[in-house]
């Protein structure tokens, strides 16, 4: 099967995932998509992450996280950046998501941060996707 647009693949494997209570997803792994689970992590919306090898194959596996009463650390989460309307945003225009309690996951020639790290470092970038 090919993939037009690996990210958009990835966000709805975890969203598909979580609507049906699956501890983790499985999904072909990439560089980019590697530090996007590590940005993921770090916010706290998923539990873990793991690239492995199998037969020259990589697999990024993303263990998911549930609070408590099994509801999802993961409300909504959107694809905003898309191969066929790209997005960029200075680091002045970084959108505030659902009144900051939501975050902005952007690639930036610094690597792949939140939109609030992006705002302290002063960095803009493509504004892949919006979680909270």
């Amino acid at each position: 099967m090919i993939v037009t647009d690996p990210i958009a693949d990835m966000i709805t494997r975890i969203r598909n995932a979580l609507r049906v209570h699956h501890p983790r997803v499985e999904m072909p792994a990439s560089r980019l998509k590697g530090e996007i689970a590590k940005a993921l992590k770090e916010q706290g919306y998923i539990s873990n992450y793991k690239v492995s090898e199998e037969n020259r194959k990589k697999t990024l596996r993303i263990t998911l996280k549930y609070n408590s009463g099994q509801s999802p650390a993961i409300t909504k989460i959107i694809r905003v950046s898309k191969p066929g309307r790209r997005v960029y945003r200075s680091h002045t225009n970084l959108p505030s998501v659902l009144g900051g309690l939501g975050h902005s996951i952007l690639t930036t020639p610094r690597g792949v941060m939140t939109g609030q790290k992006a705002r302290k470092l002063g960095v803009g970038g493509e504004l892949l996707f919006e979680v909270w």
